[in-house]
Order: structure tokens, then C-alpha cells, then sequence
């Protein structure tokens, strides 16, 4: 058949006459419904680009959802952590948030029912510190103790209490909240093990007193325990106190005239050096972990 036998009244009807003939259609393009669902080249349906808001949103990767971090530090699971937030049983860095889909970053301050929340695995790491660090999360401040433990844990440790940059000993990290409040405790505390070196030998009469307490101005100090060191001179004491610093054992022999050679925390509770050189630290064991909570 021709072409022009195919144009003919006679022939079957072109899809270009249709289209023009169809009652009610503006153009032919818009009459023929099947192209309109047709996906051949060049009909697809543009995708939509995401907005710049949009992907600001979706690609920040220091945020979180608020119920997944909750969720994460083991408080409830997320469907509950919802049920909490509608009822305003969360604060986030100190406001209340009832937001669902609400996203925090991992360093905001995150409480649940008033405790102090983290997403992050528990981590317990325990330190013999050298001399020449300082206790400090700080940057800038020379060498710190966060330098020695660097490589302990992904989570984010703080120390408990400090010893100064000279001192010697022990001192715990961990992210538990639960356990720094024991230490951080006024009433109760978490006791310290310390062997203090003195420029002279300390006086009988003197350890009487540091043992009974005494006033310095308006504030009382007290220790748990004091003595001598078995098998060394009598300017080498054992003292044990529940403060997180140790500042205070400079305020006691700065009080009683006697200048500190050195200062060593060989125990914190029933945490010792043992096996643990100077500079090296090591993860708690799930028996020294239950052991701190039962204090």
C-alpha cells in the first residue's frame, strides 16, 4: 500500500486524525491518555531534586533522633521513648522537648526523667598515671591524661576526679553517670587509697590530729583513715579519703607546715595497680564494674 492509499477515507484512521477529531481536546498532544501514562524515553517523569534544606537535614551525621538516642542508652525502647517525650519527661540541654522527630547532637546534655543520658557503650577504663600529664578534657593544655587513654574506647570518657600534673596513680574514666555520682557523692563517696611522701618526718602528734578532723577557717576537714607506712620512714603516710581531688591533702600538711615530696593514688575502692604499670591503662572487668555499683 502507498502512502497515499494509507491517507485515504477508505484506510484505517491515522492516530493523527484522532487526535485532532477528538471532542473536547484542547491540542492533540493532551487528548491521547494512553501517552500520557506512557514511560518511553522522553515521557518519563522528571524526578524532583532535593531541596538544599532537605539534604541539610538528612546528612548531617553528628545528628540523632531523640528517640533513638534514648532508645541507644538503654533507658526504654523507642516506641516508649515517644510516650516519654509527649509527656515532657525529657530535657535537652536544660528544655524540655516534646517534639516528635526532635534531633539532638551526641555532645548535647540529654535527660531522661531528670538522670543524665549518653547513646553510647559504657565504657569503664582505668589509668596508672605517669608524671607531666595534666587531668583535663581541655585542648591546649599541653599533655593530658585523655592523650595516655586516646586509644581505650570510641566512647566518650571523662575522668573522674583529678590528680595534679606531678601526681601519681590511679584515676578512672568511664561515661557512666551512675558511677561518677557515687564518686561526686558529698555524703558518700567513693574512698581513695593515697601514699604521700613528705619533706620531713610527720609527727605523731600531728597524725592524731589529721585523724580526728580539725578546722581550717570555717571549713572542717576530714580523713577516713591515716597511718605510717609499714617498713618506711616516718615521712611517708597512708591516707585514704572519699574526695574526688586532691587538692585537700595539700590543705592537711600545708596546714600542719609539712611541704608534699609526692603524691601516688595506689587504690581507688577496691581498684589497685596490680599488674597495671606506670602510663598503661585497662578496661574494667564486669566484676569490678558490679563491684563500684554495689558502693
Amino acid at each position: 500500500m502507498s502512502r497515499k492509499q494509507g491517507t485515504s477515507g477508505k484506510g484505517k484512521p491515522s492516530g493523527r486524525g484522532q487526535r485532532q477529531g477528538g471532542a473536547g481536546n484542547k491540542s492533540g498532544r493532551g487528548g491521547n491518555a494512553s501517552r500520557e501514562k506512557s514511560f518511553a524515553r522522553g515521557n518519563a517523569p522528571i524526578k524532583k531534586q532535593p531541596t538544599t534544606e532537605t539534604t541539610n537535614k538528612t546528612s548531617n551525621p553528628d545528628e540523632i533522633r531523640l528517640n533513638k538516642y534514648i532508645a541507644n542508652s538503654g533507658a526504654c525502647s523507642r516506641r516508649d521513648a515517644d510516650m516519654h517525650i509527649s509527656i515532657g519527661s525529657v530535657t535537652v540541654n536544660g528544655k524540655v522537648v516534646t517534639e516528635m522527630g526532635y534531633k539532638v547532637k551526641l555532645d548535647d546534655e540529654v535527660r531522661f526523667d531528670g538522670e543524665r543520658i549518653t547513646p553510647e557503650k559504657k565504657a569503664y577504663v582505668l589509668l596508672n598515671k605517669p608524671k607531666g600529664f595534666a587531668t583535663t578534657t581541655s585542648e591546649g593544655k599541653d599533655r593530658t591524661v585523655m592523650d595516655l587513654v586516646a586509644k581505650a574506647t570510641p566512647s566518650r570518657i571523662k575522668p573522674i576526679g583529678r590528680l595534679g600534673r606531678n601526681s601519681l596513680g590511679l584515676i578512672l574514666f568511664t561515661n557512666d553517670e551512675t558511677i561518677v555520682k557515687k564518686f561526686t557523692n558529698s555524703k558518700n563517696g567513693v574512698p581513695r587509697l593515697f601514699h604521700i611522701e613528705l619533706d620531713k618526718n610527720l609527727k605523731y602528734e600531728d597524725l592524731k590530729k589529721i585523724e580526728a578532723g580539725f578546722n581550717v577557717g570555717e571549713k572542717h576537714i576530714s580523713v577516713e583513715e591515716i597511718s605510717y607506712i609499714d617498713n618506711a620512714g616516718k615521712n611517708e603516710i597512708g591516707l585514704k579519703i572519699k574526695n574526688t581531688g586532691n587538692s585537700v591533702i595539700r590543705t592537711i600538711f600545708d596546714h600542719f607546715n609539712y611541704n608534699i615530696i609526692k603524691i601516688d593514688c595506689v587504690a581507688i575502692a577496691h581498684l589497685t595497680k596490680k599488674d597495671l604499670p606506670r602510663g598503661h591503662w585497662k578496661h574494667l572487668s564486669q566484676q569490678e564494674i558490679n563491684n563500684l555499683k554495689m558502693l
